[in-house]
């Protein structure tokens, strides 16, 4: 019901090119047909309205663990960000050979700004995807939780290599 092509064109056509983007079907068709001939033209999930945000941010996010596992930037691999290699699955990084003891959500936001580098990442878009949707915009916690993570990962917290700021916009990597 999209002008131009229908959903399941563009499906159809996300298919032919990439096999592993991720595709939620949002819709007012709520026929058993219409769902089944999303999900075989591969949709990962169909969505009928009405629906509620926190329904869709659950299936996003199962789709996401989901598409993660199809190979190729799994959530678990190792990654670097300037001279230092980030180890999620031993919740660590390494500089040469100096070991730093990380935890879940450090690893999330490295991970975050490693997957955007070179874009600015809003405190509100950090906020949802690390600490999720029961964050409090006006806390501190973000601040205080980007400060001390860089306390121990940079090299020199006050020039910062790694996360950025961006005065008035968020957090970037290079």
């Amino acid at each position: 019901m999209m002008p131009g092509l229908n959903g399941y064109e563009v499906c159809k056509q996300i298919r032919r090119q990439d096999e592993k983007v991720p595709i939620l079907f949002l819709t007012a068709k709520a026929e058993e047909i219409d769902t089944v001939l999303g999900l075989e033209l591969g949709a990962d999930d169909y969505m009928t309205k009405p629906f509620g945000v926190k329904e869709i941010i659950a299936r996003i996010r199962a789709i996401l663990r989901r598409t993660a596992s199809r190979g190729g930037g799994r959530v678990d691999d190792d990654f670097t960000m300037d001279d230092l290699r980030i180890v999620p699955t031993e919740l660590r990084a390494y500089r040469d050979k100096l070991e730093l003891a990380l935890s879940p959500r450090d690893v999330k936001v490295l991970r975050l700004l490693y997957e955007r580098r070179g874009k600015v990442i809003d405190r509100n878009t950090l906020a949802d995807e690390v600490w999720g949707v029961d964050y409090f915009p006006e806390s501190r916690a973000l601040d205080q939780h980007i400060s001390q993570l860089r306390k121990r990962i940079e090299k020199d917290p006050a020039q910062p290599r790694i996360i950025r700021t961006v005065h008035g916009a968020g957090y970037r990597f290079e």
